[in-house]
């Protein structure tokens, strides 16, 4: 239930404009947010990188508990995605900044993912909850 939460917040975080369409006066609360946005990427990203280990790791459940492990890895690859695209800047500047290599493949990777961000915000908005309403259901 908690990737299902800190899943919503991070789309809400990756789309923004859903969240100000709906409620004018929330420019307040992300113009607060938006210097932590890096360290909450960066937190996120590396959370959604040890989750896609840990689905793969636990693999058997695929037999056991089917949809719940296909949620799991989906919640996980979008924590890492959303993750590495709110907090490329601290990435880039505190792993990336020593190996041009990697930092060239980093930004090949963050021009990618960018102009989905909105879409994929979206999507973890809805992914969060179906992940939710699955844990109450299979747990």
């Amino acid at each position: 239930m908690i990737f299902g939460i800190t899943l919503i917040l991070l789309g809400i975080l990756a789309a923004p404009s859903l969240l100000l369409s709906k409620k004018p006066n929330a420019q307040e609360l992300l113009d607060k947010i938006t210097p932590y946005q890096g360290w909450i990427g960066l937190g996120f990203c590396v959370w959604g990188v040890w989750g896609i280990i840990s689905s793969v790791l636990n693999i058997g459940w695929l037999t056991t508990f089917p949809i719940y492990w296909i949620t799991f890895l989906a919640v996980n690859v979008l924590l890492a995605a959303l993750g590495f695209i709110l907090g490329y800047g601290m990435i880039n500047k505190h792993l990336l900044a020593k190996n041009e290599e990697a930092k060239a493949k980093g930004e090949v990777l963050l021009a990618k993912l960018r102009p989905l961000q909105g879409k994929l915000g979206m999507a973890a908005i809805a992914l969060g909850i179906w992940q939710i309403v699955t844990s109450i259901l299979f747990f």
